[in-house]
């Protein structure tokens, strides 16, 4: 009489290490389909989001969430740069906040040198501060509404971002000045390293208040 159990425990064994190979295959195609769908990993290189973003945090970024709607204001967004933007022929992906979505009329600033979204000031408490000194909400007065399809977008550390601002104080195109929603990426929504900087990152309930581009 054969003993059944004896005999399946050999056959368990090779079954697995068949399958083995394929569950590999399986599991490397699935991460490659989420990193080129739905989610990637992004380091920081430089200061232009500080201290909300430092220099070589990573974050985690949703590339799904755009195609199901467009960008919102406060979100942080990383985005393929214009090419007048870019210090690398070869293309560069940008990380800044949006401030001003299609048809937003942006002013700065009001007499407490807050910038407005359509009337509604701005309370930034992210602005890059050190040492008790705060970077000023903008260094130059400015009067624009963002068109149709792009986004005006600047850093957290105004004074060292290459954004918006800086790109319309150069043209004074807003074409130039803004970016196409097209050409974004994703939005980053957590800093998952270093874990002492773990973090999400939300809309600042500023933005709640501003209203639609037409009141």
């Amino acid at each position: 009489m054969i003993d059944e159990q004896t005999e399946d425990k050999p056959k368990g064994r090779s079954s697995f290490w068949k399958e083995l190979p394929i569950l590999v295959i399986v599991a490397v195609l699935v991460a490659v389909v989420v990193r080129a769908f739905v989610l990637q990993t992004f380091y920081i290189p430089s200061p232009s989001m500080e201290h909300t973003l430092d220099i070589n945090d990573r974050v985690l970024v949703n590339k799904l969430v755009y195609d199901f709607r467009s960008p919102h204001r406060g979100e942080i967004i990383v985005f393929e740069a214009p090419a007048e933007w870019r210090s690398n022929p070869d293309g560069e992906d940008f990380i800044k906040r949006v401030i001003g979505v299609a048809g937003d009329h942006i002013v700065c600033c009001d007499a407490q040198q807050r910038i407005t979204v359509n009337g509604h000031p701005l309370d930034e408490p992210y602005i890059y501060t050190v040492n008790g000194v705060r970077d000023p909400a903008a260094d130059q007065e400015f009067d624009v509404t963002v068109p149709a399809g792009r986004l005006w977008v600047m850093g957290d550390h105004r004074s060292a971002s290459g954004d918006s601002l800086e790109h319309w104080k150069q043209s004074q195109d807003i074409k130039v000045s803004t970016i196409s929603e097209d050409a974004v990426v994703g939005r980053a929504f957590t800093v998952f390293w270093p874990f002492g900087r773990a973090k999400w990152l939300t809309v600042p309930d500023t933005f709640e208040g501003v209203p639609g581009p037409n009141g």
